[in-house]
């Protein structure tokens, strides 16, 4: 990344990097001085600048609800495909500091979380 002059980096969703390589990418972030935007809130617990994406705990409640209608009796075939509804915007600015990034007012009004 460093060699080729990226700007910045965006990291989608994956169950690999969400639970084993989080913390290495989110240091090597760092340590090239990217910007970087993950689809996890805790990309940002671990350091990284913000993330976007959907509220997993509110994915877990609605699952269940899924499972209490399947339980009693309804067939899976018979329940539609949902997407996620709820997403969650959390900036992390101990991290914005050390890139020597300011975050605009209106982004941080808009945030779910701000980690200071």
């Amino acid at each position: 990344m460093t060699r080729g002059r990226v700007g910045a980096l965006l990291v989608l969703p994956d169950p690999v990097f969400n639970s084993h390589h989080r913390g290495r990418i989110v240091g090597l972030a760092e340590r090239s001085r990217l910007p970087a935007m993950y689809g996890s809130r805790d990309f940002a617990a671990a350091g990284g600048l913000m993330t976007y994406g959907p509220n997993y705990a509110d994915q877990f409640r609605r699952a269940a609800a899924y499972v209490d209608k399947i339980l009693k009796g309804t067939s899976p075939t018979d329940l539609p495909v949902e997407q996620a509804t709820k997403f969650e915007l959390v900036i992390n600015l101990k991290t914005a500091k050390t890139l020597g990034l300011t975050i605009p007012i209106p982004l941080l009004g808009r945030a779910d979380e701000v980690i200071e």
